[in-house]
């Protein structure tokens, strides 16, 4: 399969290796790359990310120490097949619903509002900000094969996240990589509150379900590595063919 990744430069918020060391385990979590795959030489990787091969190199080590490939004289870098996502190292990166083999699965993303306001008192609490400081606040609807399976709400400090996108069309798709990529943020963290409840008016809309039908709620604040609130986010989403996954290392 051809693979495409961001050329990159030294700029970044995050050390080069760590940023290509993350999208190859994205690649490899997200099944692009399969157990027992080859991956391409060192060199035709740096090549592909911009990189010097010494860069490649770093990152195909921790790769391998981590578990995820592993190196085979004369074969080259070979993908494990290892359950990579029970790596918290991993975890906070990816959408976290399986299907019922246990099968991580891939997302889209469709932003639907942005706003830029007020920290709100809630919103003061959990990001542990001044009431009245300016946050982001957006939304976002989650499809898989193109079926509506999640909608959510999330609001960020604007001054934690200097140059963040100021428009719906130059938001990211994984929100968390930009983070760690562009401003160096990593999310080490997640602290969730997860109940069932039956699907409202706008639930329903949103999934394109029919009443009455249960949704699961998660209310979330995630952290950053010095434990600051980087975000809080309310998901709302059907599980009816899914399974969400959350694991404690």
């Amino acid at each position: 399969m051809d693979k495409r990744f961001q050329r990159l430069d030294a700029a970044q918020g995050a050390p080069l290796y760590e940023v290509v060391k993350r999208q190859l385990a994205e690649a490899i979590l997200m099944g692009q790359w399969t157990a027992g795959e080859v991956l391409p030489s060192e060199t035709a990787l740096a090549g592909e990310f911009g990189i010097s091969v010494g860069t490649m190199r770093r990152a195909l080590l921790e790769l391998t120490q981590e578990g995820l490939v592993m190196r085979r004289r004369k074969t080259g870098t070979v993908v494990t097949g290892r359950a990579p996502h029970h790596n918290l190292k991993y975890f906070f990166q990816y959408y976290r619903l399986h299907d019922r083999q246990g099968q991580l699965l891939r997302s889209t993303t469709q932003w639907q509002t942005m706003e830029r306001g007020q920290a709100s008192q809630r919103e003061a609490r959990l990001l542990e900000c001044q009431p009245d400081d300016p946050v982001w606040r957006l939304a976002r609807l989650r499809l898989i094969e193109g079926r509506p399976v999640m909608h959510e709400t999330m609001a960020l400090v604007a001054a934690r996240v200097p140059g963040f996108p100021e428009t719906l069309e130059a938001l990211p798709e994984l929100l968390y990589r930009y983070l760690f990529e562009t401003l160096g943020i990593r999310i080490a963290a997640v602290r969730e509150q997860i109940r069932a409840e039956l699907a409202t008016e706008q639930d329903c809309r949103a999934l394109e379900i029919d009443r009455p039908h249960a949704i699961m709620v998660i209310d979330e604040v995630s952290f950053d590595q010095s434990s600051q609130p980087v975000l809080i986010a309310h998901h709302r989403l059907v599980t009816d063919d899914f399974l969400y996954v959350n694991e404690i290392r």
